[in-house]
């Protein structure tokens, strides 16, 4: 290199000489709207309808301290040491009798894998199935932090129709033809059957062994991802989709929503041929899940009436969707739909097409409310004229207040857009 060339290239700025450094998934702007939204919620005054938190006020916390000063002080060793890569055995029986709960029985401990949380479980997945150009398959409107996921492993995102019953079994078998006959490799489709993120809808009874039906005869696996599964206010109780496909269905869970999310324990209940691949590709990036973090959650599971502290979490979480839905019904203006969940954290807002809510997001936050815009959970980029605002952390007399003033912003924007 020229003498020149290196004078250069030595005073530029670390961010310019390193570009050419960057992976392609990381080359180019990145997008902070996220981070923008999380940081402007916890501003004093804001009410924040954004982030989709469990309401922890529920549990026993002196008990749980208790617990965890014995686990240190009994098994100290153990908990503080690594562990199997597996997940200890007491928590991968004890997953496998949670899950009954969702209609999947007999499930064996030896295809449970317990992970840093459902977001690990899914990112091991992907790295075991996809290559980059690869096609995922998913709801039209899905979780951000799938789609950061996918992104990274360079898959090409594809969205499938979905109305108020979720996921349109006959628009996936066009959409499956349509891709092939392109000449695309898909590999899974990614689902949250229950209570969706972002739009609260939960997968209809008679779709379900249609849709992996479908992906079956396709030879496409099916990823679903059931965080939300438990926190059920009324409706019908609906088996998991891996309930009856054992061997087609990669399951994911979660301790998050129904327990503790700082704990960051999750799973993956996979068919026995992939169970080795993920614990090889997944401990290449966690070595293993934390000890003492499972050793508190099997504490929990073993120790205390968890059902009875859900139940109560369940209860609060229908009221605030109550209030936020009778809250809605009176603020709204004309032309403005949402969906009306069966529980879960989020109900899905519908303005008129000539509206993007990614410009309504720092009006809202001048407004002292937060949301987060549709774009966000969009597979293909694009313009969005919906929102998602979540009630689980709220308490329901400060979500009335905080409808009220999204409510203004909003007829703000429809007023002038007419």
């Amino acid at each position: 290199m020229l003498p020149e060339a290196i004078s250069v290239l030595e005073n530029s700025e670390p961010a310019i000489r390193h570009e050419s450094l960057l992976a392609d998934c990381a080359a180019g702007p990145v997008s902070t709207a996220v981070a923008e939204i999380f940081a402007a919620a916890a501003r004093p005054g804001m009410i924040s309808l954004a982030g989709g938190n469990p309401d922890l006020s529920f549990l026993p916390m002196p008990e749980l301290g208790k617990s965890t000063d014995a686990i240190v002080a009994n098994q100290g060793q153990q908990a503080l040491q690594y562990g199997a890569g597996q997940g200890t055995e007491e928590l991968r029986i004890q997953i496998c009798e949670l899950m009954a709960l969702e209609g999947i029985i007999g499930a064996s401990p030896g295809n449970v894998a317990v992970t840093i949380g459902s977001q690990s479980a899914l990112d091991t997945v992907t790295k075991i199935l996809c290559n980059p150009g690869d096609t995922i398959l998913t709801d039209d409107a899905t979780y951000m932090g799938a789609l950061g996921t996918f992104a990274g492993y360079q898959a090409d995102v594809q969205p499938v129709r979905t109305d108020d019953d979720g996921l349109i079994p006959e628009e996936l078998q066009l959409r499956i033809v349509s891709l092939r006959n392109a000449g695309k490799h898909i590999k899974f489709l990614y689902i949250i059957p229950n209570f969706n993120n972002p739009s609260g809808i939960t997968l209809a009874g008679n779709r379900r062994n249609r849709v992996v039906e479908i992906c079956r005869e396709a030879n496409i696996f099916v990823v679903e991802d059931n965080p939300y599964g438990l926190l059920r206010f009324g409706g019908e109780n609906l088996p998991a989709l891996r309930a009856c496909y054992p061997l087609d269905v990669i399951y994911l869970g979660s301790f998050s929503k129904i327990f503790a999310p700082g704990l960051r324990i999750g799973w993956a209940l996979l068919p026995p041929h992939l169970v080795q691949k993920f614990l090889i590709l997944g401990g290449s990036s966690t070595l293993c899940p934390p000890a003492l973090s499972q050793m508190l959650v099997s504490a929990y599971l073993r120790d205390y009436d968890w059902q009875a502290h859900l139940s109560v979490a369940v209860g609060s979480y229908r009221q605030r969707r109550d209030a936020m839905l009778t809250a809605l019904a009176a603020c709204m203006p004309p032309g403005v739909t949402w969906t009306r969940p069966d529980g879960g954290f989020f109900i899905w807002l519908t303005l008129p097409p000539s509206i993007d809510t990614q410009a309504l997001v720092h009006r809202a936050f001048d407004a002292n409310v937060a949301f987060f815009h549709g774009a966000a959970f969009l597979p293909r980029a694009g313009r969005s004229n919906q929102l998602r605002l979540a009630f689980s952390a709220v308490p329901a007399g400060m979500i009335e207040v905080g409808i009220q003033r999204l409510s203004r912003v909003i007829s703000a924007a429809v007023d002038t857009t007419f």
